[in-house]
């Protein structure tokens, strides 16, 4: 039988209304004033709208993705409209909406970890608290898991506010990575490999326009990549629109577990209350404690926007964010240092990071003074518009003092976490002392109701997918009965270095501790890479490739490396199979793509403990 059901949203179900709220904003009238119209309904229909909040949350989770929209009208004033429904259900479903809160939950197609946490839950109290979720940080992290809990049915505010660094830096909406992380380091990266692609194209018969010698632009530079940054900053706040969450520019301060307390640019403050509250501030980029530092230094959070080209540059530190400014900055054509204290790239392959700086000093007229620690830096002339200073800067070097003049000194020593000054001590959390980072189970800190993801979390890579990828999860368990947890094994990485970097898995140093000298077979090999500088007869000496395998378990390969052009998407392909426990005859057992880099990771015929020559087989042979 065909029928009509109407209520006014005003008298519908109060478990039903706060999903209405989210999902049918009119632009500028109230929607109480309004009428939800559901034409022909089923059985299921009917039972949806009377089903518990959790439970049409978890269906929601359940990998339902579709309505057909004519069995919903919405209804204002005289004109009928067609808004993107409030649960999407196809009608071939449709029965599937009345099952029980357990079968609805099982549907979800992702994988359940066998150490899912069972002390998450998807009920909150609307009627108690302003908002369900709050989000302190809006990066890359803190936007995805806010977006996944209001698509899911909460109340969410989000609050970002970002520091001027000490020369007066600032940023949009979308953390780190988008302002000041990889999104401007890849761009700047992308710029200095195509100053190298200008030479290739000699080789390939390419003449430059009047015969002269490439020139950069730094200033054209930085335009267009703070355009492209500024474009991405708005549609962030778009994309949090779409969705009905609230975003507040202001600095957020938690009183205690349930309470915000925040301040904007102009001094107005608001306070708010939670019932779940995810702390996702990020890091910051820390200065050593030596005088000058602050005053005459910068950090990768001022170099992406410097209105001056940088010039002879001193980058202190030897961490993969100094690395990769380096390579850059020498690729763009600066005389270019890096001080290292100790090692290349503590925490990954020590046998690779080696290979990186030998690369960058060999082939890319990158400097470097190792054993040195800078003690204090000196301003000769100031840095003014359009132009930099010249600062000196003096240092020790094994017990010996140095002294040098540069333009510009960045600083990339490592990271603090924005954790000291948000109040986690008058909500309980607790840090680890010696980092400030937070202890946390499943993104859950010890106070039940407060979570952390990202570059926050102690013990965790710092790294913008992991974050993304944890918010949704944790998102889905907090709002949608979900038990699906966050791996934090074999995740990929890149280190943009001239010569790029990337791996997953265990470095070889880690391998062999873990497992034993005799149980790790290495499969290794150098390569000319074909797909970018063949002719110029680039790459050989640098360009490597690298396979760990655990001889006690079959060869699976638990560490995968590689040196060269476009590693990072070497990496990514390669990432899958090592995630599904791929062994070395898996890789033999692959067909290459010819002419390809990555193709070398289906040759690799030579073992370490052979100790033989390392050349892989070129071109076809």
């Amino acid at each position: 039988m065909i029928g009509t059901f109407s209520t006014s949203v005003r008298t519908l179900s109060p478990l039903l209304s706060p999903l209405l709220r989210h999902y049918y904003r009119p632009p500028t009238t109230s929607l109480s004033n309004h009428k939800v119209f559901f034409s022909s309904p089923s059985k299921a229909l009917r039972q949806f709208i009377q089903a518990d909040r959790a439970f049409l949350q978890r269906i929601r989770s359940s990998g339902v993705s579709t309505i057909n929209q004519s069995s919903l009208r919405y209804v204002s004033g005289t004109s009928s409209k067609m808004p993107p429904p409030i649960f999407p259900i196809p009608d071939e479903r449709a029965n599937t909406v009345a099952k029980t809160s357990s079968d609805a939950s099982a549907s979800v197609h992702h994988q359940m970890s066998p150490q899912s946490p069972a002390n998450t839950s998807p009920v909150v109290d609307g009627d108690k608290f302003d908002y369900d979720f709050v989000v302190i940080g809006g990066g890359s992290g803190g936007l995805a898991a806010s977006k996944e809990a209001s698509r899911l049915g909460a109340k969410v505010a989000v609050f970002d506010y970002v520091q001027p660094t000490p020369i007066g830096t600032k940023w949009g909406l979308g953390g780190t990575c988008v302002n000041v992380g990889c999104i401007p380091k890849k761009m700047m990266h992308q710029a200095s490999l195509l100053g190298e692609a200008i030479e290739d194209a000699k080789s390939y018969g390419w003449e430059l326009a009047g015969g002269g010698d490439k020139k950069h632009n730094w200033g054209a530079m930085v335009q267009s990549i703070q355009d492209f940054i500024h474009s991405l900053n708005w549609k962030y706040k778009v994309a949090l629109r779409d969705v009905n969450v609230s975003y507040i520019n202001s600095y957020a301060k938690l009183i205690d577990k349930n309470h915000i307390h925040a301040v904007n640019a102009k001094g107005k403050e608001v306070t708010v209350s939670a019932a779940k509250i995810l702390i996702a501030t990020g890091g910051r980029p820390k200065y050593p404690e030596i005088p000058g530092a602050k005053e005459y230094g910068i950090t990768s959070d001022d170099i992406f926007s410097l209105q001056y080209p940088p010039g002879k540059t001193l980058c202190v530190g030897a961490s993969y964010v100094s690395l990769e400014c380096a390579g850059f900055l020498a690729g763009l054509g600066f005389d270019t240092t890096v001080m290292v204290r100790s090692i290349l790239l503590r925490g990954f392959d020590q046998d690779m990071a080696e290979r990186i700086g030998r690369a960058m000093e060999e082939s890319h007229h990158v400097k470097f003074i190792r054993g040195a620690v800078p003690s204090k830096i000196e301003e000769i002339e100031p840095r003014q518009d359009g132009k930099a200073g010249r600062l000196r800067v003096t240092s020790t070097q094994n017990g010996k003092e140095i002294v040098e003049e540069y333009n510009t000194v960045l600083f990339a020593v490592g990271r603090d976490a924005c954790t000291s000054t948000i109040g986690l001590e008058k909500a309980g959390v607790k840090v680890n002392p010696d980092s400030g980072k937070i202890n946390a189970e499943y993104e859950q800190t010890n106070v039940p109701n407060i979570y952390a993801i990202g570059d926050v979390l102690d013990g965790r890579p710092e790294l913008t997918p992991v974050a993304i990828q944890a918010g949704n999860k944790l998102a889905r368990r907090l709002f949608a009965g979900s038990k699906v947890v966050y791996d934090y094994e074999m995740v990929p990485t890149t280190v943009f270095t001239p010569v790029e970097y990337g791996c997953i898995g265990l470095a070889e140093e880690v391998a062999l501790k873990k497992y034993g000298k005799d149980n790790i077979e290495v499969y290794h090999g150098r390569y000319r890479p074909v797909t970018t500088r063949p002719i110029a007869g680039y790459g050989e000496e640098h360009c490597y490739a690298k396979l760990i395998c655990n001889k006690l378990d079959d060869e699976r390969v638990v560490g995968l490396h590689v040196l060269g052009p476009n590693a990072g998407e070497i990496t990514q392909g390669f990432a899958l199979g090592m995630r599904l426990g791929a062994k070395k005859r898996d890789f033999d057992d692959l067909t290459g793509i010819h002419p390809t880099d990555a193709e070398n990771f289906v040759s690799l015929l030579i073992t370490r403990s052979s100790g033989v020559d390392l050349s892989l087989p070129q071109c076809c042979g």
